[in-house]
């Protein structure tokens, strides 16, 4: 079984579309004892960082995630992956989960063209810098979604892949020991997001 952390952050329909037509079982559950018992754990996520955590938060759920991702594979998905770093700087400064050392900032003031739009929004190419089993089935280069205002700085040691936007390396794969994170969406990313759930539903 598949958790996935429901905390009231988004429409987790095609997310688990998706895992069920890989063959998984996911769960959108805010049950402790099912986080518990599930094999992996997905944390999904929209908005902003600071809503987003406070509403984790409020679920109490936060000590068993610390708790059940070092015994089992955890994989945060855009918002969720940026949750996963020690502080967030969308609208104010706010604390993470600090599963992977690494602040969340503002995308447009690093790009080098101004005049390109923020969010980075669509496809773009995800170029590989570290093998790692979540691309058991994906190709270096093929083309993910994306739709994010902020990104994860200051954590090459746990950068797996990147996507060039306006000469910043957005790091679209993370990763610390049982910790996974993608910035881009593999549920809304086509087959080569479907084989990058695959494959950590294999983990």
């Amino acid at each position: 079984m598949i958790a996935i952390v429901d905390y009231g952050v988004g429409n987790l329909f095609s997310l688990t579309s998706s895992l069920k037509s890989l063959g998984f079982s996911p769960e959108v559950t805010a049950d402790p004892d099912r986080l518990r018992a599930a094999e992996r754990v997905i944390l999904p996520g929209v908005g902003a960082f600071g809503d987003a955590k406070a509403k984790l938060d409020a679920t109490g759920l936060v000590p068993v995630l610390r708790e059940e991702s070092k015994k089992k594979p955890l994989l945060g998905i855009c918002l969720g992956m940026q949750l996963l770093f020690d502080r967030g700087f969308e609208y104010g400064e706010h604390n993470g989960l600090g599963f992977l050392p690494g602040v969340v900032d503002s995308l447009k003031p690093d790009l080098n063209d101004r005049l390109l739009k923020v969010p980075h929004m669509g496809w773009n190419s995800l170029r590989i810098r570290r093998d790692d089993p979540l691309f058991k089935y994906f190709q270096d280069g093929e083309y993910v979604y994306y739709v994010h205002s902020f990104y994860a700085k200051d954590c090459a040691d746990s950068t797996l892949a990147v996507s060039d936007y306006g000469g910043v390396a957005v790091p679209g794969a993370v990763r610390r020991g049982s910790v996974w994170g993608t910035q881009f969406h593999p549920e809304k990313s086509g087959d080569a997001g479907l084989r990058l759930l695959k494959a950590f539903g294999e983990l």
